[in-house]
């Protein structure tokens, strides 16, 4: 293969509010956590372990107005885009990375009943043009059940 390829895809719920940064000449852009989760077996100990990864996203422009007025803590979402690493200088000239997914496109896999009797994950310690699609059914499983051991 020739060329290289920088894409990802997530499942995961909101672990905040969408946050929104307007900018002159109309643009925007909206931030979010999102929480993803492992669960595996311990094969030694036989108890379950549940690993969660927090990645930062980020929307632009239309789509990130609509995940600001549809979007609330401890909603399901799937989102696609691709990686993207900034750095910075902090208060004491030390260079800073952090890096974000930014989003290309999503789906909304809450439902409305969801999303207001639903329980939410813990916040995140740290701090597309695309219009929503109906809610699709999307099994996920919840536990391994090969006996891989990755």
């Amino acid at each position: 293969m020739s060329g290289t390829l920088n894409k990802v895809m997530l499942i995961g719920h909101l672990g905040d509010e969408v946050k929104m940064h307007y900018f002159d000449g109309g643009n925007c852009v909206g931030r979010f956590p999102l929480a993803t989760n492992e669960t595996y077996t311990n094969k030694q100990t036989n108890e379950r372990v549940t690993n969660t990864e927090w990645h930062n996203i980020v929307v632009r422009n239309k789509a990130a107005e609509i995940c600001e007025k549809y979007l609330s803590k401890g909603d399901k979402v799937y989102i696609e885009g691709r990686l993207k690493t900034r750095k910075w200088q902090d208060d004491k000239g030390m260079d800073r990375y952090s890096t974000e997914i930014q989003c290309t496109d999503f789906t909304f896999l809450s439902t409305k009943n969801d999303s207001q009797s639903g329980p939410a994950p813990t916040p995140n310690p740290q701090q597309a043009t695309q219009k929503p699609a109906s809610n699709p059914v999307v099994e996920t499983p919840t536990e391994d059940t090969d006996d891989l051991p990755f």
